[in-house]
């Protein structure tokens, strides 16, 4: 039997999920109505609920990483929820931008379109799923002000264990010796005690088995961090056993991660 465990927020549950489900094959990209348009020369997206469900300020959220294939089908069934509770959700392809300062023009450019263009909230929800979690947790860093809260799917934090430095590098600028010589400055798993010190709200969930962006060093650490800075109340990660970086329906059909959204988005659209 299958269990996931609730680590942080001063507690520890089991709960039994998706007994004996198999793992889905990759997903196409997620067709819901969406806009697109274009920001700093960046191609965007925003879905938007249901006219009679929209307010003003307009709650939303920010996602990453927002690439030809993202967000995906198998998500379905959480921007299905974001939207029926009137939250927008929104991204720009910034390339595998890995949390390069660079990038960050990109995510501006969004932000000052919806909210000074189209009545957005002044702060959003951040939403990470995998690389993108090097996407958001850089952008909060420099922008804690626009951060209501933070989710993420097995997210990165730290780039060298993906997608190494190698990779990460060219996006950076730099050469790989350069990148690790600069790793405190620049990688966000270094600094994410800031994100509690700044108290954003954060819920993850991760496999204990995920080889590819291992739990410990990524989402455990950010845990880890925000207890070091005192605010254990501020972080929930939902560890789900046996699992490793894939398609597996629990990672997406969490009702707290969703529910943890869009508490935090509506939070945002009401802060002065």
């Amino acid at each position: 039997m299958r269990v996931r465990r609730f680590v942080g927020v001063g507690f520890l549950l089991l709960v039994t999920v998706f007994v004996n489900e198999a793992v889905a094959a990759p997903p196409g990209k997620l067709q819901l109505p969406r806009e697109t348009f274009t920001v700093h020369e960046r191609p965007a997206f925003v879905f938007l609920p249901a006219e009679e469900k929209r307010t003003t300020p307009q709650p939303w959220i920010f996602y990453a990483p927002t690439l030809p294939a993202y967000p995906d089908e198998a998500e379905r069934w959480m921007h299905e929820r974001f939207l029926a509770a009137g939250i927008a959700v929104a991204g720009v392809d910034v390339g595998e931008a890995y949390g390069s300062p660079a990038s960050h023009a990109a995510f501006d450019a969004l932000y000052d379109e919806l909210t000074k263009n189209r009545g957005f909230a002044t702060k959003a929800c951040l939403f990470g799923r995998s690389r993108g979690g090097l996407w958001v947790s850089s952008w909060a860093l420099a922008r804690p002000e626009r951060v209501a809260g933070i989710i993420g799917i097995y997210p990165v934090y730290d780039f060298r264990t993906y997608p190494g430095l190698e990779r990460a590098a060219p996006a950076y600028g730099m050469t790989v010796a350069e990148l690790a010589g600069r790793s405190k400055e620049l990688n966000p798993v270094a600094r994410l005690k800031n994100l509690a010190e700044a108290d954003i709200p954060v819920a993850l969930i991760h496999g204990d088995q995920d080889v590819v962006v291992p739990l410990k060093p990524n989402s455990g650490e950010l845990v880890r961090q925000y207890e070091l800075a005192g605010r254990k109340d501020l972080v929930k990660l939902i560890v789900l056993e046996g699992q490793g970086h894939n398609f597996f329906r629990g990672f997406f059909e969490s009702q707290e991660l969703v529910d943890f959204a869009i508490a935090r988005a509506k939070a945002g659209a009401m802060a002065k």
